[in-house]
């Protein structure tokens, strides 16, 4: 998306992140990595929708068809996209996947699918298997492919891209890849609406500590304090399996110990820590959803698989091998 820099954001954002005491380093915990987390505890994922702290499951096995999806998941978008498909899973040992499909096309088109949480959360983790197609690429432009957790985000089960979060209304989380970095399907980060974004769309951080927009400014201790570790910005390989887990913490209200994490299988690849995601107690996670949007998708058609997904209140961690 074209953006233009505007002097007085900038301002305005470095008064805000004057105004607003960081957190000290000693508040934010060491996270866990590896199979320390839920799945450790349930070879081949079985039975871990009963685990304590589990809020949702699906690893796709038990539909017939697309329409089956509507039995666990509020919303289906643009049905004729998705499909399940049968193909060698290095996950679960499971057979079936959720298959993603934007055909060739000038006109921006999306899909994915959707679930309102029964409790709302101050912290969830979301983790979901993915795999792009070994021949993915879309030219440069805007595209979301990833998963997301969020607050207020949509009203009556409809998105509010281009409508800034204030502090009051809603945030979104959403751990993507970005197709404007990065060798196809680009540079991992995150796309998230929030109080300080720098524009009426969403910001995208990177592990190595770079925000967009206005990233001189803007990145690095700028946004995430003195204790934020710079690591490597990659993009996945296409044709394999990975497992993408992250976790948003919503800050207490009035203080800046909101944090965001992502993992790639079981390595922990981002902490950005000091972030303010609400200014009210009202503004709690709401929603999770896995989806992809390609805004001009012209040289081919791109498909991209999902399984495995689970939303719990701790880290979740790659599926266990069973035995």
């Amino acid at each position: 998306m074209n953006r233009t820099q505007n002097t007085a954001t900038i301002s305005a954002l470095i008064i805000i992140c004057i105004a607003l005491p960081e957190s000290s380093a000693e508040e934010f915990a060491k996270l866990p990595e590896g199979d320390k987390g839920i799945a450790a505890g349930y070879p081949g994922d079985r039975g871990i929708d009963q685990a304590p702290g589990v809020v949702f499951a699906d690893d796709f096995e038990d539909y017939s068809t697309v329409a089956d999806l509507r039995n666990k998941w509020d919303v289906v978008t643009h049905e004729a996209q998705l499909s399940l498909d049968v193909i060698p899973q290095n996950s679960d040992g499971g057979r079936q996947t959720l298959k993603m499909t934007i055909p060739q096309r000038q006109n921006s088109l999306a899909t994915g699918i959707g679930k309102s949480l029964a409790q709302t959360q101050d912290r969830l983790f979301l983790r979901w298997y993915v795999k792009f197609d070994a021949g993915w690429f879309v030219p440069k432009g805007s595209v979301h492919n990833g998963g997301s957790i969020s607050s207020k985000y949509f009203v009556n089960d409809v998105a509010t891209p281009g409508v800034p979060a204030d502090g009051r209304n809603k945030f979104l989380v959403n751990f993507e890849n970005d197709n404007n970095n990065g060798d196809p399907p680009g540079h991992m980060n995150v796309y998230i609406y929030w109080p300080e974004q720098g524009d009426r769309f969403g910001d995208h951080f990177y592990p190595s500590g770079k925000v967009l927009p206005f990233s001189k400014a803007r990145s690095g201790a700028a946004t995430f304090g003195e204790q934020f570790q710079a690591r490597r910005d990659f993009s996945p390989k296409r044709d394999r399996w990975y497992c993408y887990e992250h976790m948003v913490q919503a800050n207490t209200p009035s203080k800046r110990d909101g944090r965001v994490a992502l993992w790639v299988d079981g390595k922990l690849i981002a902490d950005f820590t000091n972030l303010r995601l609400r200014d009210t107690g009202d503004l709690r996670i709401d929603r999770i959803k896995l989806g992809l949007y390609i805004a001009r998708n012209t040289e081919r058609a791109n498909h991209k698989w999902i399984d495995n997904v689970v939303a719990a209140t701790s880290y979740i961690g790659p599926v266990m091998r069973a035995e």
